[in-house]
């Protein structure tokens, strides 16, 4: 009982003495004109400026954060966050560089392999490609005899599953189109990585 009731004084001796000391403290900024005010109390215009707290006798015991600094600071950890997560990322890809090649010929084997698979893609799908158009070719010969292709007064109407088939070859055309693109595209992408990988490969390991 004694040792908690010591406690408990030393306590509100403390919380006392932390009082009286914020009471005898000062405010000092400069508003968002630049005048600068002071106060024994948070002048209204200090409000989300920079705040110094001075103690009674001038030194300044701590700084409010006004809502520019505030911003900055953010912002600042923020980029300093994204700094540490491109660093952390550079060297992870070196250590996997390092750990998975042994030369510069082992990357630009696996980069030719993929390469090759991509390139033999890319020529099925022109083959295929051709084949619709010769089809789509075909098909126009035969729509021609027919209304409205045809101007003569005896051409029948055009049967339906002639203008079906035309319409679902002209979409698969479109469709491997986009997929040769891609597919270009993706052969760009994989020589840029791979020959990025050279170059830091042959920087970790000093070659020239």
């Amino acid at each position: 009982m004694i040792i908690a009731a010591t406690l408990a004084s030393v306590t509100a001796f403390a919380a006392q003495k932390q009082k009286h000391k914020e009471s005898d403290a000062y405010y000092r900024c400069k508003d968002a004109q630049g005048q600068q005010l002071y106060g024994d109390s948070m002048p209204p215009g200090c409000v989300g400026q920079d705040t110094e707290v001075l103690s009674s006798s001038g030194n300044v015991t701590r700084v409010i954060e006004g809502d520019r600094s505030k911003a900055a600071r953010l912002a600042r950890e923020v980029s300093e966050g994204n700094e540490r997560k491109l660093k952390a990322e550079r060297d992870l890809r070196d250590r996997m560089l390092l750990e998975t090649y042994l030369g510069v010929e082992d990357i630009e084997r696996l980069r030719d392999q993929r390469l090759d698979m991509l390139v033999a893609q890319n020529r099925a799908t022109e083959q295929t490609i051709a084949n619709l158009r010769e089809r789509q070719s075909r098909l126009e010969t035969q729509i021609a005899r027919f209304k409205p292709y045809n101007e003569k007064p005896n051409a029948l109407p055009l049967p339906d599953h002639l203008a079906e088939e035309m319409v679902n070859t002209v979409n698969s055309m479109k469709v491997y189109q986009e997929s040769m693109a891609k597919n270009l595209a993706e052969q760009a992408q994989l020589k840029s990585s791979f020959s990025a990988d050279i170059k830091r490969f042959k920087e970790l390991k000093g070659i020239r």
